[in-house]
């Protein structure tokens, strides 16, 4: 069970209305931002606090893992200089009737405030600079108590892990809107010939030219073995989404993947070192994986990789698979 601290000045309005969180990947100038990383954290029941205008707003229940999501239309100019891709999460938020200032309760705080990426200065003022950041147990609980009865059956709520709505895990399924999206820009542009057009469309779904580009790179599924070439996707390891049209066919940007690899492929729960070593990512559920497929009790090494392949998977790792290294 972990619990989180979100800072929601600018958009809590829209996220409170949307039942979500999201943040971009990056700052604006490219660097790296931890606070943007912890969404890729975040699993389904975890616990959130809600930080706006120096009051804890709303808790809210995680109720997917992240996903890639385009910066919500309803924003407006809110986040003007964020990029357009980002992370997205879902919650079931409660706005709260006993909005608590922390600042007003220091003296119990202080004592619990994190040594790294605290939420809060010694003085109780926030700092506006962090996004989401976890809490320790001790810090939520204090929370919790202060907030009072409306807390506790949130918090007793929180941590059901996957039964989270009607039994299902929620996992970003509105990327095959956004993705669908991007192909009808395809079908459109009138720039790339009609042949190329048809191509780039038919790569999105592991078929077509991409995949037999990917072919002349790889033989089989890299987790199961499987090397029946009906059964058999051509995955991108630079999502679709993400790619150029160059990059959507270029073989050294895929593997060949059972469906239900490609899966856990594309939605972060797996990842490839340059080694070949698998990466089984933190927040995946290993019972799952092991059902589709995949040993979870040991080192699993799938092989070398092109130099071109490496490049593509260094992207993976950066961008879609659902871990952190602090």
């Amino acid at each position: 069970m972990r619990y989180w601290w979100v800072n929601q000045n600018q958009t809590f309005r829209q996220e409170i209305a949307g039942g979500y969180l999201w943040s971009p990947k990056r700052n604006v100038n490219g660097a790296r931002n931890p606070f943007y990383e912890s969404m890729r954290e975040v699993s389904p029941g975890n616990l959130i606090f809600s930080f706006v205008d120096t009051r804890i707003t709303a808790i809210g229940i995680a109720k997917s893992y992240c996903w890639e999501c385009p910066k919500p239309t309803e924003f407006g100019s809110a986040g003007q200089n964020w990029e357009n891709i980002g992370w997205r999460v879902n919650v079931a938020y409660t706005q709260l009737l006993n909005r608590i200032r922390p600042k007003d309760h220091m003296g119990v705080l202080r004592a619990v405030l994190p040594d790294r990426y605290s939420p809060l200065q010694a003085n109780g003022n926030g700092i506006q600079s962090i996004y989401l950041t976890e809490l320790s147990q001790d810090f939520a609980e204090i929370l919790g108590g202060l907030i009072g009865e409306e807390a506790r059956p949130l918090i007793a709520a929180s941590g059901v892990g996957a039964v989270i709505e009607n039994d299902k895990v929620v996992t970003g399924d509105d990327l095959d809107v956004w993705e669908r999206r991007l192909e009808e820009q395809v079908e459109t542009d009138t720039s790339v010939q009609e042949t190329d057009r048809e191509a780039i469309i038919r790569a999105r779904c592991g078929q077509g030219l991409f995949k037999q580009r990917v072919m002349r790179i790889e033989t089989h599924c890299r987790i199961t073995g499987v090397d029946n070439p009906a059964h058999l996707l051509a995955s991108h390891c630079k999502p679709w989404r993400d790619s150029s049209n160059e990059e959507r066919l270029n073989g050294e940007n895929g593997l060949l993947l059972t469906p239900s690899i490609d899966h856990l492929f594309d939605r972060g729960f797996i990842g490839f070192e340059d080694s070949g070593n698998l990466i089984i990512s933190p927040v995946a559920h290993k019972p799952s994986l092991q059902g589709m497929g995949v040993e979870t009790d040991r080192l699993i090494n799938v092989g070398s990789f092109t130099a071109g392949q490496r490049q593509f998977l260094d992207f993976h790792r950066n961008a879609v698979l659902l871990r952190v290294a602090r």
